[in-house]
């Protein structure tokens, strides 16, 4: 999976096609992610110490299938592809532009 955790995705497919965010948590095994603000479900809590009773809205994951990486020079969507740098590291870049894709940063 070439997608990580504070990534600029955009959803390409699915009710939320069109909508932004950042990748919040990469589930690997599952091949989805959680994207900022995307995909809100309803999930009905019990009260907890610190916590009330009720129902609270949440994002629940999206396959990675249905994102794409928005590129740091035109900001569309983009796919991903791996560059070798001399000194032996591979750099990641998006292939719409050829620009590097910026380190994970929280």
């Amino acid at each position: 999976m070439k997608i990580r955790r504070f990534d600029q995705v955009k959803v390409v497919s699915g009710e939320d096609k069109g909508k932004t965010g950042k990748v919040l948590k990469v589930f690997r095994d599952k091949d989805r992610v959680i994207v900022e603000g995307v995909n809100f479900i309803k999930r009905h809590t019990k009260a907890r110490p610190g916590q009330q009773a009720g129902i609270v809205e949440r994002e629940a994951p999206v396959h990675v299938s249905n994102v794409m990486v928005l590129d740091p020079a035109s900001g569309k969507p983009s796919r991903i592809g791996n560059h070798v740098l001399q000194d032996g590291t591979r750099q990641r870049i998006a292939r719409k532009s050829g620009e590097a894709l910026p380190e994970n940063e929280g």
